[in-house]
């Protein structure tokens, strides 16, 4: 899809808005996945807290379905088209690699009704992921990747696999949150 993107001559330059458009429903997922990633990986205090905010508000639209909003001052931003292509193409042996392993499966599980319920489980997740545990977002961040990518690629196999990973993180972060209640209550009993 990306490849055709770049390979359409009757546009000079792409914007922000053009590849929400083009990507036709994906969008949503595919910035999940930007603002998630990051937060896989060991971060500063109050990362999760300023990339959060954002997986909040696009796993609400995702689960109730929208497009995703932008500011216009994003979604206006632009590309020569020629500058994609050529960013397309240093990515392209990643992409593919990727692509082997995502393949449209199980397709009932990206049907939209089951991308609303993925919507609501990634909000649960990005809930979470705002709660200030030490090394707490980790897990649900690649929860939340794994969904996104899944949903990206229509492959509910990845999809499934993210959703028991969420159960995974949703367990232990409510065994940490029970078990600092608990070091509290003994503390203070």
């Amino acid at each position: 899809m990306l490849t055709r993107i770049a390979g359409d001559t009757s546009r000079d330059r792409l914007s922000v808005t053009d590849l929400l458009i083009l990507l036709e429903g994906r969008a949503t997922a595919g910035l999940l996945l930007l603002f998630a990633f990051p937060n896989i990986l060991p971060m500063p205090p109050g990362t999760s807290g300023i990339l959060g905010l954002p997986l909040v508000y696009l796993s609400f639209q995702m689960m109730l379905g929208q497009r995703p909003w932008l500011p216009r001052f994003i979604a206006q931003r632009s590309l020569p088209r020629a500058d994609f292509a050529a960013i397309l193409a240093r990515c392209a042996p990643a992409l593919v690699r990727a692509e082997r392993l995502l393949i449209p499966r199980i397709l009932p599980l990206s049907s939209p009704l089951a991308v609303r319920l993925v919507g609501g489980l990634c909000l649960g997740l990005s809930i979470v992921l705002l709660l200030p545990i030490p090394l707490g977002n980790m897990l649900p961040a690649l929860a939340l990747a794994i969904l996104a990518l899944g949903v990206l690629e229509r492959d509910g196999l990845w999809i499934v696999g993210g959703g028991l990973l969420a159960i995974l993180a949703f367990a232990i972060i409510w065994g940490v949150i029970w078990a600092f209640i608990r070091g509290l209550s003994l503390l203070f009993a």
